[in-house]
């Protein structure tokens, strides 16, 4: 069966290779230990979709969509990639987390001093890579986006203590933790093109109506809806509390709302507690209240996509969307 991304690249496929060949190049150092870490981060990259929004952004939002992209969009893909990396690495370090995608995380490795030291080398190879370049407005687009990003994790963690969550506070949490990271690869795709400020800004927040689509089909994986290799239930272990959850216990009895939340507070991984969790959100609809939601944000990323000019890379992002929220991992 082929691969939907390979679609969704074709019209970007060579600029993907090339960005691949300079993304290693960029990574290499002549400190031994930091390039066999760095060459074991490389070869466990993802699927490539932060670098796919940027250099698809970059295509829709130029003025002729066919013509070389700009050594800017490279240079913006690859700031993106080396700063989320080494917040990616930190966070494995705060979380204790022995893997990521599957694979041994950094800190699993080679211990907590050496992850923490390669997510500071990771953040300034990404600035220094802007500043030697004067690209100061991608540099400004993707540094607000790890200020949002820590913001978010900050306001989840507090979150988590007290369970006092109401769906504009999620919504909060979710536009800065992962909403404004995509945000940051189309305005960085569209800055980097030569865009508009106003292209750049309707660039920006299709990316996050995009991100908050994404969020929430995360959210939903925790109840049991497909395989991803993660855990049923991981998020209400640790207590995330997700759309699904807030708006099952707003519908909720005082009585019900109380054996929920304690469930939640007092679960200490047990299988049961957690099941009954999700039985409940469930039978409470919770599940279908935020696919709603989550198919609202893409109608709304959707209205905002075909304001720019037709083109292959729109017809790509279309499809790029949809798979986002139709994926089943």
């Amino acid at each position: 069966m082929a691969n939907p991304l390979d679609q969704i690249q074709a019209p970007i496929t060579a600029e993907m290779a090339e960005f691949e060949v300079k993304f290693r190049q960029s990574m290499q150092t002549k400190v031994l230990l930091l390039d066999k870490i760095m060459g074991y981060i490389v070869r466990r990259k993802g699927k490539q979709v932060r670098p796919m929004f940027v250099f698809l952004t970059a295509r829709a939002s130029a003025a002729d969509p066919t013509a070389p992209l700009p050594e800017a969009v490279f240079r913006g893909a690859a700031l993106i990639e080396l700063l989320h990396t080494a917040t990616l690495v930190h966070d494995d370090v705060v979380d204790e987390s022995n893997y990521r995608r599957g694979f041994f995380s950094i800190n699993a490795l080679w211990k907590n001093k050496i992850a923490v030291l390669v997510g500071d080398y990771l953040l300034s190879r990404g600035l220094l890579l802007s500043l030697e370049n004067d690209d100061f407005d991608l540099l400004k687009i993707v540094s607000n986006a790890v200020k949002e990003l820590s913001e978010g994790e900050l306001l989840q963690i507090e979150k988590a203590r007290s369970l006092d969550i109401t769906e504009d506070v999620y919504f909060d949490i979710i536009r800065q933790k992962t909403a404004s990271l995509i945000a940051s690869c189309t305005a960085v795709g569209a800055a980097a093109s030569g865009a508009d400020k106003a292209t750049i800004e309707k660039a920006r927040l299709f990316g996050e109506k995009v991100g908050m689509a994404f969020q929430i089909k995360d959210d939903l994986f925790d109840y049991g809806t497909a395989e991803i290799g993660k855990p049923v239930g991981i998020d209400i272990k640790e207590k995330k509390m997700t759309l699904p959850l807030i708006y099952a216990l707003q519908q909720a009895s005082w009585l019900d709302k109380r054996r929920v939340i304690y469930n939640v507070k007092n679960n200490a991984g047990r299988r049961d507690r957690v099941q009954q969790v999700i039985d409940f959100v469930k039978q409470s609809g919770g599940l279908d209240y935020a696919i709603r939601t989550m198919e609202r944000y893409r109608d709304e990323a959707l209205e905002i996509l075909h304001e720019f000019p037709a083109s292959e890379a729109r017809n790509s992002l279309e499809t790029l969307i949809n798979y986002t929220i139709e994926r089943e991992k």
